[in-house]
């Protein structure tokens, strides 16, 4: 009782010391002594021993026996880990700037673990045995130590779960000791009684249902990813219901799984929702196709052969699949969301690119039955990959057969989905006045006002959307346009300074000096300006400085992969060097080293060979090994590969990343994505595929400037590579596409905001 209302004064003092900005750090808990009892034997008497309760008794009422000590022990080591985890052995465990969190956590995880071990060895033995009794206390002082090892294994500890998991797992040792483990998890319905209940449950089957069920319904997706736990367990179809109606893509494989307990407790599970899930796994032709239209089969709208014989029409399908993205049905929605995408590339973009040297006839043949909201549809979802010529076809079919709809009508039929996206696209590709020119003033107004607006909602690293903003602010011809959005912008900024959204405000002023930035950033002066303004390093340039090492040495590493694509790509580049006596080639089994010759400034390219997939992939990892093992960090990486490669290029990016060639598109994600594991980067990125006759020229003039210890500086060379290209009509069209670094607002936007969020 003392102690208790000394520890609720202390936190009193502490929050009134905050308070006057006078309290640092309290003093460490002390750690209690632990002591034995050898006059035990004056407590003999059955009065005198009633009084005690061995619950809260602070002390030992014998002495450990050694059979127990080991145990004691291993808790005692994971206790002086979490102390000395910040550093200093000083029976504080450091919860950075909150010193009332570190008093509480400290308190709890030496204080509290101390009073649970003496609790454990004062337990009586309610009826056991004396071997017993030995074994179900190792059971409890086990529970303790893997408790302790769960927090010191945690990499990001949160302090306020582990408080309340100490103080669970000591009304759990109670409860289970004295037979009342039942009403405790009844009481206790929680995540620290689910976490502390494994080292008893096997003696408690109504408890283990109960916490387990009671887990289930609140955390279906936590549960259901432990399935195996508890597949033959009668509870588990509830869990799996729960789970179905989140992520039935989830209880889909588990139904497909190999793994017959995890697949039987679905199929047993009574539930029209897991059924209809079962019965696309078990009678479908082609299940992986069948389930994306999951809430046909579930509201009875189609049957299974019906949804066959979709699968089997490419055009059929992908209509079908706009169809439920329509309806915005909830059931499967990332199911069919996923297969929109993958089947818009696979089936349409791809193959208009790849026919792109044909007539129209054949190379839009594929999308001659398609709606103008599924031609929508392959636009959007195909931007990573589709040519400039892929979509100005699929533009011009849309726009024919929206008719007599306008652009606004369509963006309402489509509830406005992606529509930023497709604006900026359009504003890419140079149509975004023959699709505005099918509406109103009025209606005009209202999609370009909702194209700017709303920026602020959603959480503050979500910015696809303030991405596709700007990147369309780069490509923008109209006078009139840029004005009217100029007026937007800050009538939105205005908007969120009213309502104090720091996100607003950010998004807003950065769009506001990236539209003004964007009028000047033609110029080394203009560059420089809009850098500092934004508080950026240089956009316009990489200093040579920035690319070199410690011992004057540029490194490269291209990442190539073993599609035709990726050996014809790999052919190209490598016979640049072998032609040039400035350059050596020196092959290995993986890879080649490209090393400059003649010159004072070194430069060493890595370039894994393009080996027959998926032994692309070991040379690159081959090479990756190497590098990390000689101490060698490439400050440029190119990437030689289609966009679906290039989530393994962006794999082996680092800090120490300067500047990105992707040769593919650089859609928000991938920026967001370098940025993420290379920070200061300057990313090249086309809006369609890399080529060859394009990528060359490119990475020659970087390199010209390297060797002669030059800064890379973007502006410059891309005035001389346009009129290299001037001279190229057939490639011309193609360079069109890249974009240069200090033009790439969607990267310099996330740069920025990133900053400034930090700020």
């Amino acid at each position: 009782m003392k102690k208790s209302i000394f520890l609720l004064l202390y936190i009193l003092l502490v929050i009134a010391g905050q308070a006057r900005g006078q309290y640092k750090r309290p003093p460490p808990p002390k750690k209690p002594k632990v002591y034995t009892f050898p006059a035990y034997s004056k407590y003999k008497r059955k009065d005198t021993v009633a009084k005690i309760d061995p619950y809260t008794k602070d002390s030992l009422f014998l002495p450990i026996p050694m059979a127990r000590q080991l145990f004691h022990d291993n808790i005692y080591k994971e206790q002086v880990k979490a102390d000395i985890a910040d550093g200093l052995t000083d029976s504080m465990v450091n919860n950075g700037d909150d010193s009332l969190t570190t008093y509480l956590l400290s308190n709890a995880l030496l204080y509290k673990v101390d009073s649970m071990k003496i609790m454990i060895e004062n337990m009586p033995a309610n009826g056991r045995e004396a071997v017993a009794d030995n074994q179900q206390k190792i059971r409890y002082l086990r529970a303790v130590w893997e408790m302790m090892r769960m927090y010191t294994g945690d990499p990001k500890p949160d302090a306020e779960y582990y408080i309340n998991l100490v103080s669970n797992m000591n009304g759990m040792l109670k409860a289970v000791n004295e037979h009342t483990l039942t009403a405790f998890v009844k009481a206790n319905p929680n995540l620290y009684s689910f976490a502390n209940i494994r080292e008893f449950a096997d003696n408690d089957q109504e408890a283990r249902a109960f916490i387990y069920t009671a887990i289930g319904r609140q955390y279906p997706q936590m549960m259901i990813k432990r399935l195996a736990e508890f597949a033959k367990d009668t509870f588990a179809g509830e869990i799996i219901k729960a789970d179905a109606r989140i992520e039935p893509d989830l209880i889909f494989s588990y139904a497909m799984s190999t793994n017959f307990p995890l697949k039987n407790a679905v199929y047993k599970t009574q539930d029209d929702l897991v059924q209809a899930i079962v019965e696309i796994a078990a009678h479908s032709k082609a299940p992986l196709k069948a389930f994306p239209f999951l809430s046909d089969l579930y509201y009875k709208r189609k049957t299974i052969e019906e949804i066959d014989q979709l699968a089997d029409n490419p055009s059929m399908y992908f209509d079908n699949l706009v169809r439920l993205k329509m309806q915005q049905d909830s059931i499967g929605s990332h199911a069919y969301t996923e297969e929109l995408k993958y089947r818009a590339l696979k089936n349409f973009v791809r193959q208009m690119n790849e026919l792109h040297e044909s007539k129209d006839e054949a190379r839009f043949k594929c999308i001659d039955s398609m709606s103008a909201t599924s031609l929508y549809y392959i636009m959007v979802y195909g931007q990573d990959e589709i040519y400039t010529s892929s979509f100005l076809g699929t533009f011009k079919r849309m726009m024919e057969r929206m008719k007599p709809q306008t652009g606004s009508q369509l963006l309402d039929t489509l509830q406005y989905d992606h529509f930023r996206t497709f604006i900026r696209m359009c504003a890419g590709y140079n149509t975004l006045s023959d699709f505005l020119g099918t509406m109103q003033d009025t209606a005009k107004t209202i999609v370009m006002t909702r194209f700017i607006g709303g920026l602020q909602n959603g959480k503050a690293d979500d910015l696809e959307d303030a991405v596709d903003v700007a990147d369309a602010f780069g490509s923008i011809r109209d006078s009139a346009l840029s004005a009217f959005l100029e007026k937007k912008v800050k009538e939105n900024y205005e908007q969120s300074f009213t309502e104090k959204s720091k996100k607003g405000l950010v998004v807003y002023s950065l769009l506001a000096m990236l539209f003004e930035s964007n009028k000047i950033s033609g110029s080394d002066t203009g560059a420089s300006v809009t850098s500092l303004r934004l508080h950026l390093p240089p956009i316009n340039k990489v200093p040579y400085n920035d690319l070199v090492n410690d011992s004057g040495i540029v490194y490269q590493q291209v990442f190539f992969f073993g599609d035709k694509d990726g050996q014809d790509s790999y052919e190209s580049y490598m016979s640049t060097f072998k032609k040039d006596t400035k350059w050596k080639v020196t092959t290995e089994k993986y890879w080649n080293v490209i090393a400059s010759t003649g010159s004072s400034k070194r430069i060493v390219i890595y370039a894994n060979l393009p080996l027959k997939e998926p032994e692309d992939e070991d040379a690159q990892d081959s090479l990756s090994r190497y590098l990390d093992a000689n101490n060698i960090h490439s400050s440029i990486i190119i990437h030689r590969g289609h966009s679906y490669h290039l989530a393994a290029t962006i794999k082996k990016l680092t800090k120490d990343v300067k500047i990105v060639i992707l040769g593919s598109c650089g859609g928000y994600h991938n920026l967001a994505l370098v940025l993420d594991k290379s920070p200061n980067a300057h990313i090249i990125s086309s809006k369609q595929t890399g080529t060859m006759s394009v990528n060359e020229p490119i990475l020659r003039a970087m390199n010209a400037r390297l060797q002669e210890g030059a800064d890379v500086n973007w502006i410059n060379m891309w005035q001389e590579l346009d009129e290299y290209f001037a001279k190229k009509p057939d490639a011309l069209d193609k360079f069109t596409d890249y974009v240069p670094p200090y033009k790439n607002l969607g990267a310099i936007f996330i740069k920025a905001y990133r900053r400034m969020m930090d700020k």
